[in-house]
């Protein structure tokens, strides 16, 4: 390699080791080691076909696949004979892989989600094309549960296809989905659909108390998290668990790869299965539990921080993102803060400190924000 292209390799392992290292603003766990995997790296791990089924290439991770499927099934309380899954790029494929099983059940039915859901959603519906309905949201990004019931007693003669979030995007607003499933029993609406979009905090759901309704007992018909936020990953990723029961129905065999064609894309990257199964053997669930009541403590500890500088702080119950009046541009810009028209949030992460949290409080107190100038927003 010539001097001019390791020095623009250089350059970059710099640029994005300083960006990594000053941000509070997104989603993405970073205390991550997977040193003991970088063998692998030397292989084309394609883990293609079905996880749960045979295939004739044999250069993949389908046992460890597996294994996370049947980790997070567990978790979520899923028919211990009656799910299935597989490791994706990430929750806009688990969203679409759940919106598309949904459609396929119910081809004449109606999307519903709210206008908290992520942006991912409304592409996924666009692709598939299924007709959609956005309902509101409350003022914590939650799904206001009235508008859904008046919005769906006007469509009553439609299959309901629901997509409930289990933690949005700007505020970590968490969808009951027994609200949800109450709620189309009252309007004798037997055919339905829930998925439940759980990227960051589907991953601690069942860890919150006291719980609130996410996982397959409570209703859902299919259930996605992202395996580079809470866990952590150096590759994108995502979980998507179904009812084996629904998959079974759309599934097609493959003669080329002689496997099952159940999967949105067809060559699949093998290594975040590695990553993900490497990640649950060493954390374990009471590993996983000690993320999260780390992360609480730090939210917790951020909240009052803010409110301590005057500041509307603000959580919704058990979440461990803080959100309050968007800030300065420096402070935005220093701590790659994520803001939607008035708000800022810093999710709590569990690589986050609670001397980090110290850092980003003192730049506040050092960049105020005028609240009467929009001099300083983006």
């Amino acid at each position: 390699m010539k001097k001019e292209q390791e020095l623009q390799i250089s350059q970059l392992r710099q640029k994005i080791s300083e960006a990594r290292n000053s941000f509070l603003g997104y989603p993405v766990s970073k205390d991550f080691d997977y040193s003991e995997l970088n063998d692998f790296l030397e292989f084309p791990i394609n883990n293609l076909g079905d996880p749960f089924n045979a295939s004739t290439y044999r250069v993949q991770t389908h046992e460890m696949e597996r294994e996370v499927v049947s980790f997070f099934a567990k978790l979520f309380r899923a028919n211990p004979s009656d799910y299935w899954g597989y490791v994706t790029n990430g929750g806009s494929e688990s969203n679409l892989y759940g919106l598309y099983l949904a459609r396929e059940l119910f081809p004449k039915g109606m999307v519903y989600y709210s206008e908290s859901t992520h942006y991912s959603v409304r592409k996924n519906i666009h692709l598939l094309n299924i007709p959609s309905i956005a309902i509101r949201s409350q003022e914590n990004g939650e799904i206001d549960y009235e508008d859904f019931e008046n919005t769906v007693r006007m469509n009553r003669h439609m299959p309901v296809i629901c997509l409930a979030n289990f933690g949005t995007t700007m505020t970590e607003a968490k969808d009951d989905v027994s609200k949800i499933k109450s709620i189309l029993k009252k309007l004798a609406i037997h055919d339905h659909y829930i998925h439940v979009d759980g990227a960051l905090a589907g991953s601690f759901g069942s860890f919150i108390e006291p719980k609130i309704p996410f996982d397959f007992k409570d209703g859902a018909d299919s259930l996605s998290i992202s395996g580079h936020k809470f866990i952590g990953s150096p590759i994108p990723c995502g979980v998507i668990v179904s009812k084996k029961s629904n998959t079974d129905r759309i599934s097609k065999g493959i003669s080329y790869i002689g496997s099952l064609d159940t999967t949105i894309t067809g060559s699949r990257n093998g290594h975040s299965p590695l990553f993900m199964w490497y990640a649950i053997q060493k954390l374990g669930i009471d590993g996983m539990r000690a993320r999260y009541q780390h992360s609480l403590e730090v939210a917790e500890y951020c909240e009052k921080r803010i409110l301590d500088l005057g500041i509307q702080a603000w959580r919704n119950p058990q979440a461990i993102t803080v959100v309050f009046p968007k800030v300065s541009k420096e402070v935005k810009a220093k701590w790659q803060l994520a803001t939607e028209s008035d708000y800022s949030h810093v999710i709590c992460m569990p690589n986050v400190t609670k001397q980090q949290i110290d850092e980003f409080i003192t730049d506040l107190e050092r960049y105020p924000t005028d609240p009467h100038s929009d001099s300083d927003w983006d």
